[in-house]
């Protein structure tokens, strides 16, 4: 097989390739292993190799739906035990998983060949990647641009034709956000369908969820169905679906109840590409013979944002907390890290659960607004992605930080107005996502209509708890539509 030939292909094609023997893991995981050589310098989307390991592992025998499939894995959550787990920090540039994720464990029980972890921003802490210990990552289809965070490199990977799909995480938008940005499929599974354990019973209160991003609705079905499930110690067990993903992604969906809305939830501007994007597919699916209107769920989107940053505050504060508790200097995190700690620090526990309970009145009403309607559509994203390096702090406010950090004054850190620019800054491009987070229910992405300047753009559906069916079978439908597969980025040159 030619690397044409494999790029032409999604996980599920290239496992058929291999079960019908026109191809063996080891020749696939070489074609892996010779387009990263090819474009991963102008990217660095992958920057962890575990080329010895995938080697040995492509000899086999290997079983499952994806056997002898390459695949990376996100630097954070998605441990492999002996290879390091650096969370894109230098604070943990030295950490070696002792343990498989569970979900690694059912990656490669689907016959998986990981090869490699892709890059991050520091604790998955941003919308675009850019790290002190890796470096910048780049967008394949413009490489002057961020991916988006904080499954950047694995949105680049995927994009730029390396593997056909990989391991990402969504806290606030990290699997969606990246997809939209480089063209892909990203569907972030509802709370608890796919266990973080055994090292967490769940991630930022169970706001975050694992899944991957990919270029096909059919793989991010079956892929669902190697995912999902609890294991042992979970804090709760969610019921499985009544038949595979993989199945009811073949279905054509009934009549359909859709909302839809353009308006971001903060009052930030959103692009016309983006707003357009919505009103084209909005367009599409009443001609598709489903009902779709105007509409939006009853939340106070300033509210929203405000839990949500008590909770990226107050998490960020006691990762950094229990690493210097265990040893690591506080200056081994970058300064916009240690920013986010000291404010964290200022909150108390009643701010922190007082915060936390609004989560339910933020459920409560999509609750309502789901009696009325089946799915809700928005802008997966409000701007095209930013240059890179442009999101970092602006040089006067860095000079403000040093004293603010030296002291350990968190409060003065939210007196000076930092506060409210960094929170601006981090969701004006990407309003959208948060809601399904602090909810917990599912979220997709799909890229059916570029901007003018041939840019992904990306529209998202949100669905009710337990309905990732319904989002896979509105994206299988689109696909049949407005064919994304063969959109491809521009050739990704070489230094």
């Amino acid at each position: 097989m030619r690397f044409e030939e494999y790029r032409r292909h999604d996980g599920t094609g290239l496992a058929a390739e291999v079960a019908a023997g026109h191809v063996s893991a080891g020749e696939l995981l070489q074609l892996a292993l010779d387009r990263c050589a090819a474009v991963n310098p102008a990217l660095n989307a992958v920057v962890i190799p575990m080329t010895e390991i995938a080697r040995q592992r492509a000899l086999g025998p290997l079983d499952g739906p994806f056997a002898g499939v390459p695949f990376l894995i996100k630097d954070i959550v998605q441990d492999h035990a002996g290879v390091r787990s650096t969370h894109g920090s230098v604070a943990f540039r030295h950490h070696v998983a002792p343990a498989h994720a569970h979900m690694v464990e059912r990656w490669l029980a689907a016959g998986l060949v990981i090869f490699g972890k892709t890059a991050i921003p520091e604790l998955a802490l941003k919308g675009y990647t850019e790290s002190r210990l890796f470096g910048a990552t780049r967008n394949p289809w413009d490489l002057t641009r961020t991916p988006g965070g904080s499954s950047g490199g694995a949105a680049a990977a995927v994009a730029a034709g390396i593997v056909p799909m990989a391991g990402a995480n969504d806290g606030g938008g990290s699997i969606r956000i990246p997809a939209a940005f480089c063209g892909l499929v990203g569907l972030r599974p509802g709370r608890g369908r796919v266990s973080v354990g055994p090292a967490a019973a769940e991630v930022w209160e169970g706001a975050s969820s694992d899944g991957i991003v990919c270029r096909s609705i059919r793989d991010a079905a079956a892929m669902l169905d190697v995912m999902a499930g609890t294991a042992a110690g979970d804090p709760y067990r969610v019921a499985p679906p009544d038949r595979p993903w993989a199945e009811a992604a073949r279905e054509v969906p009934p009549r359909l109840r859709i909302a839809y809305s353009t308006r971001s939830p903060i009052g930030t501007p959103v692009a016309p590409a983006c707003a357009d994007a919505v009103e084209r597919t909005a367009q599409t699916l009443a001609r598709l013979g489903h009902e779709v209107e105007q509409a939006e769920p009853d939340i106070d989107g300033q509210a929203l944002a405000r839990a949500f940053f008590v909770m990226y505050f107050g998490q960020t504060a006691a990762t950094v907390a229990s690493a210097v508790a265990a040893g690591i200097r506080a200056a081994d995190f970058e300064p916009d890290t240690r920013a986010l700690a000291l404010i964290g620090d200022t909150l108390s526990a009643g701010d922190y659960v007082c915060a936390h309970r609004q989560w339910n009145d933020f459920s409560r009403a999509l609750g309502r607004f789901y009696q009325r309607y089946d799915l809700y559509l928005t802008p997966s994203v409000a701007q095209p992605p930013a240059t890179v390096g442009s999101q970092q702090l602006p040089g006067w406010q860095a000079t403000l930080l040093r004293p603010i950090l030296a002291l350990g004054i968190g409060r003065a850190l939210t007196a000076s107005g930092l506060v409210d620019q960094m929170a601006v800054q981090q969701l004006a491009r990407v309003p959208f996502t948060q809601l399904a987070n602090l909810t917990g229910t599912p979220s997709m992405t799909v890229p059916l209509f570029p901007d003018p300047q041939g840019l992904p753009t990306g529209v998202m559906f949100n669905a009710p708890m337990g309905d990732e069916h319904r989002l896979l079978q509105i994206g299988a439908q689109l696909e049949a539509e407005y064919p994304w597969f063969d959109t491809l980025p521009p050739e990704c040159p070489t230094p």
